[in-house]
């Protein structure tokens, strides 16, 4: 029988230290931009299952405050029933409420905010005060805008389960009908290729400054949103990594 060696016999009992665990990656406060119906809403969807953060939709803080009868839902209520829209100071008040959550410490997505530069300022001014939250990364979801009007003009949804379908990429097994539970398809009112149009007047004018204000800011990075819905989803996620690992301090905004 072989004589075991000093080495091998310390190797036998010496104890084995486990590699450390590594730390779970979490992409912090994530803007989502982009023209209408390029997808932010679905990717933002599989960012909160994949990672168990909230997302922070203006339209549906809105809806809960009205819901609620919160004083500030009482008065964007009030403007609404005469035709007014939302000023800039009411919505940020609501996105401050919102942000004032414990469940933002981990990490948020924002859709639909901010859609113009006075918000941008305002949220530049108001996220240093968050200190345990590292910077906001901006993502910019481009699609070429005939896609985009086929995509939204060519939209049908299921009033009973909600699935979408889309009558020239994912069209349902039998013309105007849910292929899951057979109930007629709806066409909304907006998704009509007038209203894209106005929509787009509306971007043009005041989102796409501020995309152009976070592209200045180092922390942005733009994504083919023409390719499938999973091969987004694999740009955004690389570009967040990339991202986080150069802008990680939590001291700072800037």
């Amino acid at each position: 029988m072989p004589t075991l060696t000093h080495d091998a016999e310390a190797s036998k009992t010496a104890p084995v230290t486990p590699a450390p665990a590594e730390t779970p990656f979490l992409p912090g406060p994530v803007l989502l931009l982009g023209a209408p119906g390029v997808g932010k809403g679905t990717q933002a969807q599989i960012l909160m299952d994949q990672f168990g953060i909230p997302q922070i939709s203006t339209g549906d803080i809105l809806r809960d405050h009205i819901r609620r009868g919160t004083t500030l839902g009482t008065t964007a209520k009030s403007l609404m029933d005469q035709g007014q829209l939302v000023p800039d100071n009411l919505v940020n008040d609501m996105v401050a409420d919102r942000l004032s959550q414990p469940d933002i410490h981990s990490g948020y997505i924002l859709d639909g905010f901010p859609r113009t530069m006075a918000q941008a300022s305002w949220l530049d001014a108001q996220l240093p005060r968050f200190r345990n939250t590292p910077p906001l990364i901006a993502i910019a979801i481009n699609v070429d805008r005939s896609e985009l009007l086929r995509r939204i003009t060519g939209r049908r949804i299921c009033p009973t389960c909600k699935r979408i379908y889309n009558i020239y990429s994912n069209p349902p097994k039998e013309d105007a009908l849910c292929d899951v539970d057979g109930t007629p398809l709806q066409h909304r009112a907006d998704d009509t290729e007038e209203a894209f149009a106005e929509r787009m007047k509306a971007y043009d004018s005041l989102t796409a400054p501020v995309i152009e204000h976070y592209q200045a800011s180092g922390r942005f990075r733009q994504v083919d949103g023409s390719a499938s819905m999973e091969q987004v989803t694999e740009s955004i996620l690389s570009a967040l990594k990339e991202l986080r690992e150069r802008c990680p301090s939590t001291t700072s905004n800037s």
